[in-house]
């Protein structure tokens, strides 16, 4: 089995992370989300990109404002009832609202109006919350970013970015005109625009001073105004006040140590990256002499994790890659980001809930959000929450013990999911999330996994199964062992598929299938003469190909990108015949049929039946994985979309008496099927969006079903991987 170094602190963390669930304490659980295409007045383009980037709550905690900048306004939800939030309408800007926050009965919005990067502009507008009406604005004289308001409502303090031109000189500063920061004067929420004031920046960094690029503010109980400089690798502590830079300090650097820096499809945390700029982005304080930033990093930086800071720049805690390692633990790690910044924390909240000092960090990349005890010393991590993709901004709500995310990223473009708020409410109980983690080993080593698909029971022991990797991991392919009898599942092994004595290359694995000798039978989709062997492999127990069985000409000329997606083992010895799952109409099929593939190892014999798919409404529908228990074939039918698009996503099953195969090039037979259970409803327990790649199913030895859906990889997804057993498969 490989193994991955990890430092201690990651043992800690992936301890603390389950910790809650054992102990029953006080846990947030999501309770709902929003999608904020939801919000949308009657007849607008529901296929237009949405957003959601920063998010505040009225003070009453019952109404949610988010800034939609691609939308150009604000959105409001209702969650008087936060298990059922309500579309509250919008206000609509002439320009794009950078950040919101809330003062009073007012919303106080930084709008960007800039022509161009050269010619910066913008304003900060005042909204009634009750009306929706813009009640004033003021001009702020370049374009805004981060906007924050002291304890007692006196004051709000707007990051004036001026941001660089990232097409420009490759994106490096300088870049003029500087930014600043304002300071302007507020009375029962409404701003005084004649009280503005512009603290100048420049001069202070090491990193091009001259073009300081304010990104994220904060106030202490002081009105002292915490304030990074993300591209300057800086941060400003300003006296709310007298508008005077108390005192200021390079951000400096980290030499992490065990991390995944290179991008090559495969999770391997043994690199280094000496050196590193932080570059923070977010800044909140956890009381008036700390402050905690998020090191999301930018052209030159990005350290991983976060970093607790005293006003003077001393470091009084470094993460270095815990955080990522224990996005990691939970399938949630970015591969694909690896070569630059890792999981990008970005986005902070900080508050007090009941007894503990808590803060949130929230990692653009892997869609997590990490729940942290400041114990005044190394922080404890508590919990991970899943959240939609890309969160960017949060609002805790302690005095009703809420938080909410605002998740920036909208693929309607790609069919995806669309933007969302997702709600959490701490209680007593247990941590519903992660469903599946890696374990640790000996204390330290972690298995690095995502992307799963086939599932396969392992003989003779309830709850244990295998599951395997798509071609997120293609250059990594991988069997893993889980313990589904604990709570959340543990992935306590990986066994690297290789060929030669290498990790094979180019496969993407979608069934596994147990060979009754120790091995496996892998069905790998894709192409024949293109990047993925479209094949059957089979391997013995130590992960080793054995023999590839290339699919036969009446197939090859036929077939499609999506092939088997699943594959099933019947029989034994001279008699086993192996089944596999197409998951769409090739060429030769009618519509709404696709193929059940035999193949008889002993003979070599190809064969097929076709299968009857449901209608699909919208999109497409096929077939996700093919498994045998007792005298029935099991398979996932669904379609191909997401939240509430989404409308098929079941399990079927077909008597094996009814899998009679035809010779290929011939009239093939059609079998009947039958409903076995909707798994839409639990894909929707968890209260976020129901994923649309359920892909894998079996039965363990104690004649319990599993599902697990494949998160991608966190590509273009939240990362969320869902693994849940449905109970006794007899029974239904």
């Amino acid at each position: 089995m490989k193994k991955f170094s990890i430092t201690t602190a990651l043992a800690a963390a992936l301890a603390a992370s389950t910790a809650s669930a054992v102990n029953a304490e006080q846990v947030f659980n999501r309770v709902a989300s929003f999608a904020v295409v939801d919000n949308l007045p009657e007849g607008a383009d529901r296929k237009a990109a949405t957003s959601a980037e920063i998010i505040a709550a009225s003070e009453d905690g019952n109404t949610l404002i988010y800034s939609d900048s691609p939308g150009k306004r604000v959105g409001f939800i209702d969650i008087t009832d936060a298990r059922a939030p309500k579309a509250g309408g919008i206000v609509s800007f002439d320009g794009e609202p950078t950040s919101v926050a809330v003062a009073g009965a007012k919303a106080i919005v930084a709008v960007n109006t800039r022509e161009s990067f050269a010619k910066p502009s913008g304003r900060v507008a005042v909204v009634d919350l009750a009306t929706k009406k813009i009640d004033a604005t003021c001009d702020l004289g370049g374009q805004p970013d981060s906007i924050a308001i002291n304890k007692d409502k006196t004051l709000a303090t707007i990051a004036i970015e001026n941001e660089r031109d990232e097409e420009m000189n490759d994106g490096q500063i300088p870049q003029m005109p500087a930014g600043d920061l304002v300071i302007l004067s507020l009375k029962d929420g409404i701003a005084d625009c004649s009280s503005i004031k512009h603290v100048a920046l420049t001069g202070l960094a090491e990193v091009a001073g001259e073009d300081p690029e304010p990104e994220f503010v904060a106030f202490n109980g002081k009105d002292e105004i915490a304030l990074t400089l993300q591209e300057n690798n800086h941060i400003v502590i300003i006296d709310g006040k007298s508008a005077a830079v108390k005192t200021h300090f390079s951000a400096g650097t980290v030499d992490l140590k065990n991390v995944d820096a290179k991008r090559d499809g495969a999770i391997s945390f043994t690199g280094e990256q000496a050196d590193r700029k932080r570059e923070p982005d977010a800044v909140k304080w956890l009381d008036d002499n700390r402050l905690v930033v998020a090191n999301e990093g930018d052209y030159e930086g990005g350290a991983r994790g976060f970093t607790i800071f005293d006003t003077t720049g001393k470091v009084m805690f470094e993460s270095g890659a815990a955080f990522e390692h224990a996005i990691a633990a939970i399938g949630h790690y970015p591969e694909k980001r690896s070569s630059a910044k890792g999981v990008e924390p970005e986005g902070l909240e900080a508050a007090r809930f009941g007894d503990d000092n808590l803060f949130f960090l929230l990692s653009e990349r892997a869609s997590i959000v990490g729940v942290y005890k400041d114990t005044g010393t190394e922080p404890e991590l508590l919990q991970l929450l899943p959240s939609g993709v890309s969160p960017e901004g949060a609002v805790a709500i302690p005095g009703r013990n809420l938080l909410a995310t605002a998740n920036e990223v909208d693929l309607v473009e790609d069919g995806g999911a669309r933007a969302h708020v997702m709600i959490y409410e701490r209680a007593e109980g247990d941590a519903a999330y992660p469903q599946i983690r890696s374990a640790e080993k000996d204390g330290l080593p972690i298995i690095g996994f995502g992307a799963l698909s086939g599932l396969a029971a392992v003989e003779d022991k309830p709850g244990f199964l295998r599951a395997v990797s798509d071609s997120v991991f293609a250059f990594q392919p991988t069997i893993y062992t889980i313990d589904g009898s604990q709570k959340p599942a543990v992935i306590t092994e990986a066994l690297p598929i290789t060929r030669d004595g290498v990790s094979a290359q180019k496969l993407d694995i979608e069934g596994i299938a147990n060979d009754g000798d120790g091995g496996f039978w892998l069905a790998s989709e894709g192409n024949s003469d293109k990047l993925y062997s479209h094949a059957i492999f089979h391997v013995n127990k130590k992960g080793e190909i054995k023999e590839e069985i290339a699919l036969p000409e009446e197939l090859r000329a036929n077939e499609i990108r999506y092939g088997f997606e699943g594959i099933a083992a019947v029989g034994e010895g001279d008699d086993l015949v192996l089944w596999m799952a197409v998951q769409r109409e090739w060429k030769d099929d009618e519509k709404g049929l696709v193929k059940l593939v035999s193949y008889k190892p002993s003979t070599k014999e190809w064969g097929a039946v076709r299968y009857p798919l449901e209608k699909a409404d919208a999109g497409w529908v096929g077939l996700s994985e093919i498994s045998v228990h007792g005298s029935y074939a099991y398979v996932i039918e669904r379609d191909n979309l997401i939240g509430q698009a989404a409308k098929l996503k079941k399990l079927y099953r077909v008597a094996l008496a009814d899998l009679k195969p035809a010779a290929l090039g011939g009239e093939l037979p059609v079998v009947k099927k039958e409903e076995v259970r909707d798994l839409i409803p639990d894909l929707k327990a968890l209260n976020g969006y129901v994923a649309d790649k359920v892909e894998g199913f079996t039965v363990d030895a104690a004649g319990n079903g599993y599902v697990v859906t494949d998160n991608d990889g966190v590509d273009d997804s939240s990362g969320e991987t869902l693994f849940f057993s449905i109970g006794a498969i007899d029974a239904m």
